[in-house]
């Protein structure tokens, strides 16, 4: 993840190249002149965003493949399938981000 990258293009919309961390120019080649503390600010906002959804991205490591959810739906029904696939990865990886369990 390039948050700098992220947070510049939220805050300065027009932005097209960047040459060090703050020579900005716009399509057109003129200089965009950047408040550093509002990137920084936007960065943390960004990070924090992204860190508080780690939960989400651990369990879709955890669950098995469509096609094997799939099967386990056909041959056990969703019952089995949401006690038996879908609750032990929440468990394990709960939504305050305190996992694994």
């Amino acid at each position: 993840m390039n948050f700098r990258q992220d947070a510049m293009s939220k805050l300065y919309p027009t932005w097209a190249t960047i040459d060090g961390d703050t020579d900005v120019k716009d399509k057109d080649g003129k200089t965009i002149v950047i408040d550093e503390s509002k990137i920084t600010e936007e960065v943390t906002k960004l990070q924090k965003a992204y860190d508080d959804l780690a939960y989400t991205r651990n369990r879709q490591a955890d669950y098995p493949d469509w096609g094997t959810q799939l099967d386990k739906i056909y041959d056990d029904g969703l019952t089995k399938w949401k006690s038996e696939m879908v609750d032990p990865v929440k468990a394990k990886w709960p939504k305050d981000n305190s996992g694994p369990k």
